[in-house]
């Protein structure tokens, strides 16, 4: 009989090492009582393409952008065909402000507070449809969780896993 060794990674604990995960991920994520599907655009590069071209997205998918900091935010749509709002969050979670994105307008949309720390693009309508208004929070837990799978620390945007 003839046996073949296959092997793994597996760090000093026995636990197998897994690669990060891509910007192309869905991680699940909860806004207010909903759940979304949402890929998790951290790096610049990533922030930069967001959405554009994208004409597949389900009802519940969207983008989360995650900040190092808080800042005032400006988004707009150059390439992106699919009409889209976006909803700013603070550091705690909690939902402060959504807008209307329209497709290819390349006018920037800015948020009116300057200690946003996240944005969610979702399809047109999705929040309104979903009853998630301004002070609906996101569960954080869940950010930290798939910023983790995706090989950054949450700690350094504020986030504890």
């Amino acid at each position: 009989m003839l046996g073949l060794i296959c092997g793994c990674d597996r760090n000093q604990t026995g636990v197998v090492d897994t690669a990060p995960k891509s910007v192309a991920e869905f991680f699940e994520l909860r806004v207010g009582d909903k759940s979304v599907r949402a890929q998790i655009a951290v790096r610049e590069s990533e922030m930069q393409r967001g959405l554009m071209e994208r004409r597949d997205l389900g009802a519940n998918d969207g983008m989360l952008f995650v900040y190092a900091r808080p800042q005032r935010m400006s988004f707009w749509m150059r390439n992106t065909p699919t009409p889209l709002n976006i909803g700013f969050f603070d550091k705690t979670g909690k939902l402060l402000e959504i807008y209307p994105l329209h497709p290819f307008d390349e006018t920037g949309v800015s948020s009116t507070s300057d200690q946003l720390l996240m944005a969610l693009e979702m399809k047109q309508g999705w929040f309104r449809e979903n009853g998630i208004k301004p002070g609906a929070h996101l569960d954080l837990k869940s950010v930290a969780v798939a910023l983790t799978a995706r090989g950054f620390k949450p700690d350094a945007f504020g986030l504890r896993p």
